[in-house]
């Protein structure tokens, strides 16, 4: 088979080893990222499986039109950037393996990682030390202090077991069977979204982007907390309301936030307001780029290959392919 892999950045995948998977296909590897129709149509234009890494690229109806040789493609969690209804008419399998075993602790890793930079300005002092200053500032400690988790699924209960260490209290908000589940784990529930907010020193959101939490928090959610409060979001940008998060900043409630996601993918405008913000710690999307998260992703990536490749393929997101083909 002909299979087409896109925006491996730094060309890791090959260095796997789940790659040899794919020992005797025929495996194209692109480093760089292209959205635009037509150049992508004479990357993957002979393609019959396509791998995707996370939402990197999106796959539309007007691209779908341009591959008439493709048959699956094959990734890895939530597939908001692909047309599935498109897929679903051009006769295209997409096979998504939604990880519902373990959480993605490279995330929750980075979700720590993120709130003890911004609690000990680890950025800025590290940019005075080098610029031949010394200490630029006073930093917060943790531990007595109130952490919000805003979502209550796999990688918020690794990011709690981290801040139980940390002797943080924990504050969950969420639907309700995610609510018992964190009672059961000995976690406060908070009694509303009011109070949530304003209660908590650092907010981390931990949701799915799916309809009913696009935008679910507001611009007067943000301006209820502290103004010495830290707003992290390792999850999706637009899980909060477009430009809300710049404008409460800048006011000054909260005091400070650490994003590894933005509404645009990949983010290479120097001049974006939230790059701009002294007060902003940011990252590139890299809460799940770890040698060992892509291990655990491709190989289930390549294995719904190697099962299509069988007949028999799995974690079919479009069934409806497969009874047209008569499967």
């Amino acid at each position: 088979m002909k299979i087409t892999i896109l925006d491996d950045y730094f060309d890791t995948i090959r260095t796997l080893p789940c790659f040899a998977r794919l020992a005797g296909n025929a495996v194209t590897v692109w480093s760089d990222h292209v959205q635009e129709t037509e150049a992508l149509a004479r990357r993957i234009g002979d393609a019959e499986v396509l791998v995707l890494i996370r939402e990197r690229t999106k796959i539309t109806a007007p691209l779908l039109e341009r591959l008439p040789k493709l048959r699956l493609i094959s990734q890895r969690s939530v597939y908001p950037h692909i047309d599935i209804a498109a897929c679903t008419r051009r006769g295209v399998i997409v096979s998504s393996d939604m990880h519902a075993g373990a959480p993605s602790y490279a995330t929750a890793e980075l979700t720590w990682a993120l709130i003890l930079a911004s609690a000990r300005q680890l950025p800025q002092q590290i940019a005075s030390l080098k610029a031949g200053h010394w200490q630029m500032g006073v930093g917060t400690t943790l531990r007595g202090k109130t952490l919000g988790l805003y979502g209550y699924g796999r990688i918020a209960r690794a990011v709690a077991e981290y801040a139980r260490v940390f002797g943080m209290k924990v504050v969950v908000l969420a639907r309700e069977v995610s609510r018992e589940a964190a009672r059961r784990d000995g976690h406060i529930v908070a009694a509303d979204k009011a109070a949530f907010f304003e209660q908590c020193d650092v907010v981390s959101l931990h949701m799915r982007l799916v309809d009913a939490t696009r935008f679910i928090v507001k611009a007067s959610d943000l301006a209820r907390m502290k103004p010495t409060a830290l707003f992290v979001n390792t999850s999706r940008a637009p899980l909060v309301e477009p430009d809300a998060l710049v404008a409460a900043l800048k006011s000054g409630r909260p005091g400070a936030a650490a994003v590894d996601v933005y509404e645009t993918e990949p983010l290479r405008d120097p001049a974006d307001p939230l790059l701009k913000l002294p007060n902003v710690i940011c990252t590139p999307h890299i809460g799940y780029v770890t040698r060992e998260e892509y291990e655990l992703q491709f190989s289930d990536i390549f294995d719904q290959i190697l099962a299509y490749a069988a007949g028999a393929p799995t974690n079919v997101v479009n069934p409806e392919v497969m009874k047209q083909a008569g499967a």
